[in-house]
């Protein structure tokens, strides 16, 4: 057989399978024909082949093939090319991806008389089937991070004296960051922002469970110490080891009374006209150890002052250089920004962060939780 005789008969299968033309598919084969793949193993005779190519287009019903190169030595043909389809059914049970697969392929062929007597395909069937699982894993991981975005506490939110808005920006599909905003019952506000150690599924499981923890407590009329200590003690009767977290809250009521609390955290920002304040009372990260001690401080808010929780992600971010961008920069950039919007607070500076990253990757969480106080706050939501 010349090569563009091959060349046409490769052409005439490739039409016959996109097409999906089983009539003139089998047209091609000898009775008695042979075929064999990783998936299916040996299959003989016309009828077998029949059974398996009518199942291969019901479970793919877009299955196509592409031809790269055709080579000829006789009788037999070999050429390279690739099979596409989308995995609606699964990969001969395998559950569906819902996604658009693509694998490489060397297919042989074995000519008689112009007809083929033997099909032998070779490919890395491991290799598909990854492809395949990662795309499983990364709808789940879709799905999961859908999901991570409802748990989170609203984005913006208004009461009579206090605007609050926050972001979090995982460096994963999910993250191990957190924060809440909610209505205490005794009428003050609460804002809490957590950083679960680690990354992906495994930090963001921890994340929800502490994040559920949180907002049971704060349903009681705890001060920010007893809370942390309550959290904790739940927390490390769990065993969950080797995970720990870090964990910023406090309370903001309506006379401006600020309490806050810092179990391993970044201490907050607080913005005033006269300056920058950073609390630090606290105590150990949550989750180590049962009998830990946590403190407290308060301090008095006026009207327009602002309160900053972060994660560490945004001032442990680094440069091509692997400089870091560091408290220093974050506060000289909420200093410049301290009377906008707090939405265009929190936009600036994760803009600021990234052009300070440039193009080397994020390596961690990122979040933001802001919340200013004005006794007529809630009528100028901003």
């Amino acid at each position: 057989m010349t090569r563009d005789e091959a060349i046409t008969l490769v052409q005439t299968l490739v039409s016959a399978v996109n097409s999906h033309d089983l009539s003139a598919l089998l047209a091609m084969y000898a009775d008695g024909a042979v075929t064999y793949s990783p998936v299916a193993g040996q299959i003989t005779g016309i009828a077998a082949i029949r059974e398996w190519w009518q199942t291969i287009f019901a479970l793919f019903p877009d299955w196509t093939v592409d031809v790269s190169d055709v080579l000829v030595d006789g009788d037999r043909i070999a050429f390279l090319g690739s099979a596409a389809a989308t995995d609606r059914n699964g990969w001969f049970g395998q559950p569906a991806t819902g996604e658009r697969f693509e694998y490489r392929s060397m297919i042989i062929l074995t000519l008689a008389q112009g007809k083929i007597v033997r099909d032998e395909r070779v490919y890395d069937l491991s290799g598909v089937l990854q492809r395949l699982e990662k795309a499983r894993l990364d709808k789940e991981l879709n799905v999961a991070a859908e999901i991570q975005r409802t748990l989170l506490s609203q984005t913006c939110r208004s009461t009579p004296f206090c605007n609050v808005a926050g972001q979090s920006l995982p460096c994963r599909a999910i993250g191990g960051d957190f924060f809440e905003s909610i209505q205490l019952p005794t009428g003050d506000l609460g804002i809490a922002l957590g950083d679960v150690a680690g990354k992906g599924p495994s930090a963001a499981l921890l994340a929800a469970m502490i994040h559920g923890m949180l907002a049971v407590q704060l349903e009681s009329e705890c001060s920010p110490r007893m809370t942390m200590s309550h959290l904790n003690r739940l927390l490390t009767a769990r065993h969950v080891e080797p995970r720990f977290a870090t964990l910023a809250y406090a309370t903001i009521s309506e006379a401006g009374q600020f309490v806050c609390s810092s179990a391993g955290h970044c201490p907050p920002v607080v913005l005033t006209d006269a300056g920058i304040s950073r609390p630090k009372t606290g105590g150990p990260v949550l989750g180590l150890f049962a009998d830990s001690a946590f403190e407290q401080e308060s301090l008095r808010l006026s009207e327009g002052d602002t309160v900053i929780l972060f994660s560490d992600g945004l001032i442990e971010a680094r440069d091509s250089q692997d400089n870091e961008f560091g408290e220093e920069r974050l506060l000289a950039c909420l200093a410049a920004c301290r009377t906008a919007p707090i939405s265009n607070v929190i936009k600036r500076v994760l803009s600021t962060v990234d052009q300070f990253r440039g193009n080397a990757p994020r390596t961690d969480d990122m979040t933001v939780l802001i919340a200013r106080f004005g006794r007529t706050a809630g009528k100028h939501p901003e």
